[in-house]
C-alpha cells in the first residue's frame, strides 16, 4: 500500500509533539519517518524487537510498538520517548495508522470495489473512474455466480472458491454473508454458456468433495461491462429463487433456462389462485395420493407415452390406464390429451409456487 498517508501522519504528529515518530515494516525497514531522510534505512533496534514477545519496548530512548493483524506483525510504530505520556501518544499514533490502512485497503481493494457494485453501494458514474484507478478492465465480458452453501469447518466456502480461481486481477470472490458467496468470472465469449455451466458443476463438485456440504448455484447472464454486474447478480438471485421452487431436484439454476417457472413467478398470486380454483375445483388435486402423483410425474417425463411409463413403473399397461381414468374422474382432466396434460402440468407448478411463498 502507499506510504504517503503514513508519511503525512508522521509529519503531523512530529509537528504537534516535537518528537520523532515513524513506522517500519515487519523487518525493521523504515517506511515513514518525521525525518524524511531516514526512509528506506534499516532500523536495527526495531529489527531486534521483532522476535520479542512484548507488545512495546523502550530501546535507547525510542519506544517501539508492534502492529499485529491476523496474528502477523504488519508494522512497527515508534516514537522518541522521554515522558510518561509518550506511550499514550504512540498508542494514538498507532490507532491512526490502523485507520489509514483500513481506509486505504477499502479504497484500493479490488474485491471491495466489486462487492460495492454487486450490492449497489457505488454510483454508476463512479464505476468507470474507479475501475481505471484499480486497473480493472471495464469492458471485459463477465458472468455472476451466486453460490449458496454453509460449512462448519475451518475452511470456508469462499476460500475453496478462491483456490479454484486464483487470478485476482480478472476473477473476484465476494462474501455476501455467512451462506452466500458471489463469484464474478471473466469469460471469453458472449455465448459461452456451456462453459459457464460446466464451471458451475466444477464448483459444486469441489465444495461437495472438500467440505462435504451441498452447494446451490444461481447463474446470471453474461454482461460486457462492470456496471452490469449488478444486473447479472440479480438474475443469479432470481435463478436461485425460481430454481429452488420449481426444480428442487437440481442444484444449478441458470437464468437462461428457467422454463415455465420464470413465467409463473411473475404472475400475480391472486391470478394464480384463481387459475387453481378453476382447474382443480373443490381442491380435487388434494385427493391424489403420492403413488398417483408419481405416476403422473413419470407419465410427463415419458411424453405421455403409456407403454414406456408402465414399463418404468413396473406395472401392467392396463393398471396405468386405470390410474389415468381415476385421475380424470377426480380432476376432470384427461392426461392422455395434450391440452389437458399442459393444463395439469402448469396447475401443479402454480400450486407448488403458492405453497412455497406462503410458507
Amino acid at each position: 500500500m502507499s506510504v504517503k498517508l503514513f508519511q503525512t501522519l508522521s509529519d503531523k504528529y512530529s509537528e504537534i509533539l516535537g518528537k520523532e515518530v515513524g513506522v517500519t515494516d515487519d523487518e525493521g525497514v523504515i517506511i515513514a519517518h518525521s525525518n524524511f531522510q531516514m526512509i528506506g534505512q534499516q532500523d536495527q533496534k526495531a529489527a531486534s524487537f521483532v522476535p520479542e514477545k512484548a507488545q512495546q519496548s523502550l530501546i535507547d530512548g525510542i519506544l517501539y510498538n508492534k502492529v499485529i493483524l491476523k496474528n502477523k506483525i504488519e508494522f512497527i510504530t515508534f516514537i522518541q520517548a522521554a515522558d510518561p505520556q509518550d506511550s499514550k501518544y504512540l498508542e494514538l499514533f498507532t490507532l491512526n495508522i490502523l485507520n489509514l490502512k483500513s481506509y486505504y485497503d477499502e479504497k484500493y481493494d479490488k474485491n471491495t470495489f466489486v462487492k460495492n457494485i454487486v450490492v449497489e453501494n457505488i454510483l454508476p458514474g463512479d464505476i468507470l473512474v474507479r475501475s481505471k484507478e484499480l486497473h480493472i478492465d471495464y469492458n471485459a465480458m463477465r458472468v455472476v455466480y451466486l453460490i449458496n452453501a454453509t460449512s462448519d469447518k475451518d475452511v470456508h466456502v469462499h476460500e475453496v472458491i478462491e483456490s479454484l480461481f486464483p487470478n485476482k486481477g480478472k476473477d473476484f470472490v465476494v462474501v455476501i454473508d455467512d451462506d452466500n458467496v458471489v463469484l464474478v468470472k471473466e469469460v471469453k465469449s458472449k455465448d459461452d454458456y456451456k462453459e459457464v455451466y460446466k464451471l458451475a458443476r466444477v464448483i459444486v463438485d469441489t465444495i461437495n468433495s472438500e467440505l462435504m456440504v451441498k452447494a446451490y448455484i444461481g447463474i446470471g447472464t453474461i454482461i460486457d461491462n462492470l456496471k452490469d454486474i449488478t444486473k447479472s447478480f440479480k438474475e443469479a438471485q432470481m435463478s436461485m429463487i425460481i430454481g429452488n421452487i420449481f426444480s428442487e431436484d437440481n442444484n444449478i439454476f441458470d437464468y437462461n433456462n428457467l422454463g415455465m417457472g420464470r413465467l409463473i413467478y411473475h404472475i400475480p398470486t391472486t391470478l394464480c389462485q384463481l387459475f387453481l380454483e378453476e382447474v382443480f375445483k373443490e381442491n380435487s388435486v388434494d385427493s391424489l395420493d403420492s403413488e398417483t402423483m408419481l405416476t403422473i410425474q413419470k407419465f410427463f417425463e415419458n411424453n405421455l407415452n403409456v407403454s414406456e411409463t408402465a414399463r418404468q413403473l413396473y406395472i401392467h399397461r392396463n393398471t396405468l390406464v386405470y390410474r389415468l381414468e381415476k385421475i380424470k374422474r377426480l380432476t376432470g382432466l384427461e392426461l392422455t390429451s395434450f391440452d389437458d396434460a399442459v393444463i395439469f402440468k402448469v396447475a401443479i407448478l402454480v400450486k407448488k409456487y403458492l405453497a412455497n411463498i406462503n410458507d
